[in-house]
């Protein structure tokens, strides 16, 4: 094969490998979500400091619209929410939905294996206060796709 020849065949069948590809699952958009963040404090990582020590913490206040939802994610550290106003449903990895009422608790699994997806099915709405505990840097959630059960 002529040496000109060579990076159009290689464009070619690039973009023939990627045409036939099977679809990847995107993520799930958020709406109607917003957010406020009320506190950041990051705690270095210092020699013989603490075990907080080289941790994101934040506080944010959440607000889902009526028929909003936070769009299917995951978390990289632990996330604590006291639900003020509305009722949070969650769609879990599984599928399964939890309401968790105002006045109520809710902490959310860590890890690329538990998606789930905030959802406000009511008619006023849902206010959170979140507490967000990472590693430095990390996103407050990580878009995923929908697990196949709600596909």
């Amino acid at each position: 094969m002529p040496k000109y020849l060579r990076p159009i065949v290689v464009a070619v069948s690039l973009l023939s490998a990627a045409a036939f590809s099977p679809a990847v699952a995107s993520a799930t958009p958020s709406s109607g979500v917003t957010a406020e963040t009320l506190v950041h404090v990051s705690f270095p990582l210092l020699p013989g400091s603490a075990e907080i020590a080289g941790t994101d913490f934040t506080a944010r206040k959440i607000t889902i619209a009526p028929g909003g939802t936070t769009g299917w994610h995951f978390h990289d550290g632990p996330v604590y929410a006291f639900v003020e106003s509305g009722v949070l449903t969650r769609a879990l990895h599984d599928c399964t939905r939890v309401s968790t009422p105002a006045g109520q608790f809710v902490a959310e699994e860590v890890g690329g294996d538990h998606v789930h997806e905030g959802i406000n099915t009511g008619d006023v709405p849902v206010v959170l206060y979140a507490a967000y505990i990472e590693p430095p840097g990390t996103p407050f959630a990580e878009d995923a796709p929908a697990p196949p059960c709600a596909r």
